[in-house]
Formats: C-alpha cells, structure tokens, sequence
C-alpha cells in the first residue's frame, strides 16, 4: 500500500509522476504528426512532469512514513528493483514474475516454510543480487522495523522465525504459522528490496558488507545493522548528493540517476548493465515541475509535451458508460482512460488531544460521512469521470475483493439530515451555528460538555478539482453544523505530518491510497493497531481480529466480512474518487495506464 507508499497519493497528481511523459525525441520537442512512420527510434528523452509539492525527495529504499510515496517508490524502483515487482506492462494489480529479482515463491510444509530463489542479477559494480542481498534486507526490517512505514505488529519479519540461506541464490525462511500463500507474496515478500553489499557500511569507501548488518543477529540487538541504518539514512537526508554519490550509483534496475533537485529536476539514464529485459530505448528519462496541473496542461496544449493528464475541469462531455469524452480536445494525441488501484479518503488523528476522543465515536465518523456529497462532486467537479469511493476495496478497476456492501453509494449515502440526527440524538445541538455536546452522557467517553465540532482539516494544493472538493466538503458540513477549517500545504509537508508521534494535526486530506506493498487489499498496514502506515493511530479490536483472518485464509467469504466491518466502521472517512484521461502523443509507444500507477519508462519508445 506504498503511498507505494500513503501510497498515499493526491488524487490525480501521482499519475502524472508515474506515467504522464514530457518527451523530446532526438532532440525535438512537441506532439508529433499522426502519419509518421511506425519504426522505433533508439534514443529521445523523456520528462515526466510532477506537480509542486510532490517531488521525490527520499532515495534510499527503506522509508519511514514521513517518506513514504509514490513519487519516492517510482523513483526508487527504476534504479533498485524490488524482490517482487507488481504492476507490469498491463492494465491489472498483479505480480510480474518476469520483472521480478527472484522467480515465484514455492510454500511447502503447510505455507509455513517459503523457498525464495534469486535470478542471479548484476549490480552495476558487478555484484551479484543474491541470497545475501535479500536477507540484508529482512536484518535491516528486524533492526529498524519501527522506521519501515509499512510494518505492522506481528507481520513481516515478526512473522519470521528463521532466515536461512540455503544456496548463493536461494533463501529459505522458516514462518512461525501457516499464512494464505497469497496473502504472503502479495502483502509480506512485496515489501522486500534486495540491497547490495556496497549499502552494509558505515562509511563511504568502506570495504562492502563491513558494516555486519548482513551477518547480524539479535544476539546484540542488531547493533550493527542499526549503525548501517543510521549511516545510510544521514546519506539519504543530504538530497545534494543523490546524483554523484558512490553509494547510491549502485543500482540493478534498468536507470540510474545522473542529476536530481529536491525541486523536482532529476535525470535517469539507461544503466548499460541492467540485466533483465527489455532494456531501454530511450536515452533519458527527465522529472520536471510544474505548478500547477493548469499549467501542466497548457504545456500540453502548446505542443510541448508528448503525454499529460487532461484536468478534470478541461475534459469534454462523455456519455454514460463510456470511458472517453466523445470529443478529442487534442486531435495529435490518443487518450487512454487510467483506473487506479486504489481509494480516495481523508485521515483522522485519533490520538489528537482536543478531538481524539470525538473521532473515537463511530456516529461521529457517520456523521462526518454523510456530509460528503460524492456523487454531486463525481458529476460536476469530476465531469462525470469520478465516483464514490464506499470503502477500502478499490471499485475500479473490477475485481474480485469487492464486497456487495461498497456497491453503488455504500453504506453512508449522502444525507446532511441523517447527519444531524446522528449528532442531536447523541446529545450535541447547535449552539451559534456549531454542534455542540450539551448533553456528555449521550456524547461519549471523554467528551465534556461544551466540547464544539471544530476541525482543522489540512488538505494538499497544487490541483484545482482537489481544491474544490474541499470547499463543497466544507460547505456541506457546515449546513450539519460542523465547522472545518480548511488549509492548504503541499503532499509532501501533510504526509511528513500526518505520522503516529506528531498529535497536533486533526483531519489531513491528500487523496488516495493506492495498494502497494501490500497488494491484496487487505487492511493491516493501514487500520491494525501500530500499524506503520497507521498515521491516525486508529485501533478496534475486532478490526484486528478480522484483519488477522485474512491472513491466514483466501476464503473470500473472510475477506467480505472483514472488508464490510471497514467500510461500515469508517476508519478513514472516504471521499469520491475518479479515473484520469491520458493525452499521449501519436508517436510515443509502450505506454501503459497501470493501476498500480508503477512506472517502466524501459517500455517507451519513440517513432519518426
């Protein structure tokens, strides 16, 4: 679930980082005629564009929260590939065994025992991507585990009881119950980077593998890994250093990086020692800013750019049932419809010490449901290309998780007078405006009387339609006396925010969650108690229990009834989604709308 990483992702903006492509090709710029020949051209540079406030700012492949996503993982996983890639050259949220480090995993003893076997890639130093690799990694997950966004309490590596390399390329790992085969490749081995030997020091220039972390154990409490940690961790906070540090320009994926700018202005070239297939084509791949998606678009429109995402408030009229506008706005370019594997939301801080204890109140969160109008803003602001989101099962594209309960407008329909009737009958009325506990002993656990209904909600800027949900959300609430004080930052300053130990902040809303590292939507990284990715502390007993059952069984009868309690028990409020509408350029191909939004630039080509 990276936002992968949240995954979080603004809605819309991190589809421009993983797949919208600014494109020179050999040296020219701009849309290219439709009847130009079909032969592929090697060579041409690409820049896929980024939104202000969203640029990738984290390299190393171990991030905390703070760090964690999309843009980051996109960045990350051209140069270091994972152990287990998902989201391939395809329209479909599953794994690529072809582009994978390792083949697939074989389960043995009942699914307690797991038998990893390595393909024997090449680092660019020439090392191999081994046994050694991938159980540096699970030492560094069991030393820093705290610090790994997507840990949750007894998953990965808890769940480990021992790690055995049982040939050069081969691990063997002893699991401490049986778990669903599934489960386990698709939410546990995900989140696995091999990492080279070049990484376990404590110094640059040191002899690779001198730091111990891959030969550490819990005997001195990880002691050496968690020096390795630290060392590379202060390396990854000096960002000036990303494109020319020795460290770091030890990669085996098909690019490595030759200049980069926390604002947003970073180069990848083709690493001429990748070792798997396709290689690239392209001679760079560039990341370039723009302000706005308005001024994202107007590149487009001017010729510039040889992909983009259309804004919602520049798409023509489409028919019901159709996927494209029935008008082409751009007659040079062909649209592609992207779905993403994901769910649009905002997060509540339960642990906030002013309004911790009204979240906790489930006719609260109802409440807080029924004042989003999301069909009204799926139909205006979206321009008919969004739609509800009802609960953690993404709705698009169709597959086989979601439950009946997420169907159509879900559970909490729209309805400011069910809204107000939860709050009245709970012993809150309107006092000047604002709801108000008149009444503590039907307000709940914690709450005092006088206690107001006052939020500060802080929601990402840089995209226009986001901005005006926003402001019908809170125009909406307001009507069920609630009162939203809304304030805008970038993705990346709420997602640095909105973490377990910062109590302060009180709604952050920054758009989706796209399921990645864990692949089948289940709800542990996100709604388990001391969950990693868990921002807004929420904790329930029997969502734990639920989420557990998953685990161990693919009954999908366990899962509807774990996926039902969250969509009903509102542990994020869920707000409307919507798909996007690609522009790409008639001579840009090897294009693919994924959605799990990864982006494989080593696919694209250009033509004459």
């Amino acid at each position: 679930m990276k936002q992968r990483r949240h995954t979080p992702r603004l809605a819309g903006l991190a589809v421009l980082a993983a797949a919208a492509l600014v494109a020179t090709a050999c040296g020219s710029g701009g849309g290219k005629s439709a009847t130009a020949s079909a032969t592929p051209l090697k060579g041409g540079t690409a820049t896929v564009p980024l939104l202000s406030g969203t640029q990738p700012n984290w390299i190393f492949p171990f991030e905390s929260l703070a760090y964690a996503s999309t843009y980051n993982d996109n960045l990350q996983a051209m140069m270091y590939r994972p152990l287990y890639w998902f989201g391939g050259e395809n329209t479909s949220p599953t794994v690529d065994y072809g582009l994978s480090t390792a083949t697939a995993p074989v389960y043995s003893n009942g699914g307690k025992t797991v038998t990893i076997t390595l393909k024997g890639w090449k680092w660019s130093d020439g090392e191999s991507v081994d046994a050694a690799d991938m159980i540096f990694w699970l030492h560094m997950m069991q030393a820093e585990y705290q610090n790994w966004f997507a840990f949750v309490p007894g998953g990965i590596p808890q769940n480990i009881s021992s790690v055995t390399a049982t040939g050069p390329d081969q691990v063997t790992l002893q699991l401490n119950k049986a778990y669903s085969s599934l489960w386990y490749t698709y939410n546990e081995l995900s989140q696995v980077t091999p990492m080279p030997m070049a990484w376990d020091i404590t110094s640059l220039g040191a002899t690779p593998g001198s730091g111990g972390c891959t030969t550490d154990s819990p005997a001195d409490h990880w002691a050496k890994c968690k020096a390795v940690y630290n060392f590379l961790t202060a390396q990854a906070k000096n960002t000036g250093t990303y494109a020319t540090s020795p460290l770091w320009s030890v990669v085996d994926g098909p690019w490595k990086l030759t200049s980069f700018s926390t604002s947003g202005n970073d180069t990848l070239v083709p690493n001429p020692k990748y070792s798997s297939t396709p290689k690239p084509q392209l001679a760079a791949v560039k990341f370039a800013t723009y302000t706005s998606d308005t001024s994202e678009y107007t590149a487009l429109q001017s010729g510039s750019l040889d992909q983009g995402e259309i804004p919602p408030a520049d798409l023509p009229a489409k028919s019901v049932g159709q996927a494209l506008p029935s008008t082409n706005p751009l007659p040079n370019y062909t649209l592609q419809p992207d779905y993403e594997y994901r769910f649009a939301y905002y997060q509540l801080n339960f642990a906030n010490p002013a309004l911790g204890a009204v979240f906790r109140q489930l006719y609260v969160r109802q409440a807080l449901e029924y004042v989003a109008d999301q069909e009204t803003i799926a139909k205006t602001i979206d321009r008919g290309y969004g739609y509800p989101t009802t609960g953690p099962v993404p709705t698009e594209p169709p597959n086989k998780w979601i439950p009946p309960v997420e169907q159509g407008a879900g559970p909490y329909p729209f309805s400011i007078a069910k809204a107000v009737g939860l709050l009245t009958s709970h012993g809150w009325s309107k006092v000047g405006g604002v709801m108000t506990c008149t009444d503590p002993a039907k307000c709940g656990a914690g709450i005092a009387k006088g206690q107001q209904l006052k939020m500060t909600l802080n929601y990402a800027t840089a995209q226009t339609a986001f901005a005006q949900e926003v402001e019908v959300y809170k125009s909406d609430a307001a009507e069920a006396g609630i009162d939203l004080n809304t304030v805008g930052q970038t993705f990346n300053t709420i997602v640095g925010e909105a973490v377990p130990s910062n109590k302060s902040w009180q709604g952050a809303m920054y758009g989706t969650w796209v399921y990645a590292p864990d692949y089948e939507p289940t709800g542990e990284e996100l709604f388990a108690t001391g969950a990693g990715a868990n921002g807004g502390s929420y904790s329930d007993p029997t969502m734990d229990k639920l989420i557990n059952q998953t685990t161990t069984s693919g009954s999908l009868s366990v899962f509807d009834t774990y996926a039902t309690y969250a969509a009903q028990q509102l542990p994020y409020i869920w707000m409307p989604d919507s798909y996007h509408i690609f522009a790409v350029a008639k001579n840009l191909h090897g294009v693919v709308q994924n959605p799990l939004n990864t982006l494989l630039p080593e696919y694209w080509y250009f033509t004459k």
